[in-house]
């Protein structure tokens, strides 16, 4: 058993349980839950969004989670949704994404988003995210960041009527309401 209020590696990430979900920050093992319906049901819709977009300009490679990125010795995350790159794939492993993606999208989900909007965001711009996304189903907006000077900038956030482009997946383009609309509807 791992004593998860130790300072850890990602060997000792490795070794956690296959039935249990978690991320490594700043060393310590934190446990993610399994997010909720709504949260799975953005995902998709996002998912397929840039999906269809990455593969019909051959950008590159598109993830969601649970997909470990590593990005030091002490920080594996799990972000929702991963790109990286055509020119930037010696980063991923058959195991992981080794390195900082070009871009990361986070759901907010009632257990994540302290996290997401603070120590996460701060461990992506820190290692060089060059994109970041805040989904947040409550308010139904989309924050889009990007790298500065070692800390993300607000690019725009994005909510009903808005149209979201993302600079690094350049041309990409979805209407935000699409996103959350009809979720369990009548």
């Amino acid at each position: 058993m791992i004593n998860v209020k130790a300072k850890h590696t990602y060997a000792d990430y490795l070794k956690t349980s296959d039935e249990e979900r978690f991320e490594l920050l700043d060393g310590e093992l934190v446990m993610a839950p399994a997010p909720l319906l709504y949260h799975q049901f953005i995902l998709r819709k996002l998912l397929n969004a840039i999906s269809g977009y990455v593969d019909e300009h051959n950008l590159g490679e598109l993830f969601c989670s649970p997909t470990d990125v590593v990005l030091s010795e002490t920080d594996v995350v799990q972000p929702d949704i991963v790109f990286v790159s055509r020119q930037r794939n010696q980063i991923l492993k058959p195991e992981c994404v080794q390195g900082a993606p070009d871009l990361v999208v986070e759901i907010l989900s009632p257990s994540t988003a302290k996290l997401d909007r603070t120590t996460k965001l701060e461990l992506y711009a820190y290692h060089g995210v060059r994109e970041y996304w805040i989904v947040d189903p409550e308010a139904k907006t989309v924050m889009v960041l990007l790298q500065g000077q070692n800390r993300f900038e607000v690019a725009g956030t994005y909510g009903k009527g808005h149209t979201l482009q993302s600079p690094t997946l350049e041309g990409f383009t979805v209407q935000v309401e699409e996103l959350f609309e009809a979720y369990l509807e009548a």
